[in-house]
Formats: structure tokens, sequence, C-alpha cells
């Protein structure tokens, strides 16, 4: 068995690279969508929306950045044209929206839908014992369950 540059199984660790990398388009997309959400949106709660949103974007190019450096880790190349992320795009994309609601519920779906992808890498990780990849998607989705619950209580009508 031939083993990459970090001692792990290199035919796996390239499947990992490539899951990695649609997790990186999709990040890409979630984080224009969380810009055009900041500067579009309208109405009472404007002023916590929009620096809610800005603090969501701010850590999602963080992530989109280790992101990629785990890809570069594992050998691979990561995405980097606006082709490929929309080629391995499977997120809504939010064109126009100024409601508070309608955006939430938006992050929401993106929120859920990254999720199904970090476990499908966490899974093919923890598989080859790759624990830097494994610790960065445990990470992320323990902060994003956290967020999807914030985000649904937010949307809760009060009584």
């Amino acid at each position: 068995m031939k083993l990459n540059n970090i001692g792990l199984p290199q035919k796996e660790a390239e499947i990992v690279a490539a899951e990695l990398n649609i997790l990186l388009a999709n990040f890409q997309v979630y984080y224009q969508n969380l810009r055009g959400l900041h500067w579009n949106i309208r109405g009472k709660r404007f002023f916590d929306l929009h620096l809610k949103f800005e603090e969501l974007y701010n850590d999602s190019q963080l992530k989109i950045d280790l992101i990629a450096e785990r890809v570069l880790t594992l050998d691979g190349i990561p995405l980097h044209t606006f082709e490929d992320y929309i080629k391995y795009n499977k997120l809504e994309i939010g064109k126009n929206i100024n409601n508070d609601e309608r955006a939430i519920e938006l992050i929401l779906q993106s929120l859920m839908q990254l999720l199904k992808i970090e476990r499908v890498i966490l899974k093919k990780a923890s598989e080859i014992e790759d624990e830097g990849t494994t610790s960065m998607m445990s990470d992320f989705i323990v902060e994003q369950e956290k967020t999807i619950w914030m985000m649904k209580a937010w949307l809760e009508t009060e009584l």
C-alpha cells in the first residue's frame, strides 16, 4: 500500500481530498450567500442580522482556508474557480434575499446540506485514521449544529 506524505493510504486520502473539495465548493457558495444576505437584509431586525451575517461570513472565510489547506496537506489541489464551485454546489443560491425569515431559512438549509457533506468526509477520514480531517470535520459539525439550533430558535414565533 502506497502512503502519501503524511503516512495515510494514498488512494483513500485522494478520495477524502476530493470530498473536501466538494465541501470547499459548497462553502464558497455559502460564503457568497452570506455576503448577499449581509448586504441586502432589510427591516426592523437589520442591525442584529447585518452583524450576525458578517460574523457568519467571516467564520466561513476561515473555514474555507482550513479546508483548502487540508486538501493540500492530503496532496490534493484545492478547487479555486467559480466554474468548479458551481459544478459541485449542492446549496440553494440566495439571490436578492432581503427578508429576515427567508434569510435565516436559507442559512438553515445551507448548514443542513454542509452537515451532510461533512458527515461523509468524517466517515471516510475515520476509516483511514485521518485524524487531521476527522478533527476538523468534528469541530465544524459541533459548531454548525449549535448554529442550526440557534437559527431554529430565532425562527420560532413568540407566544
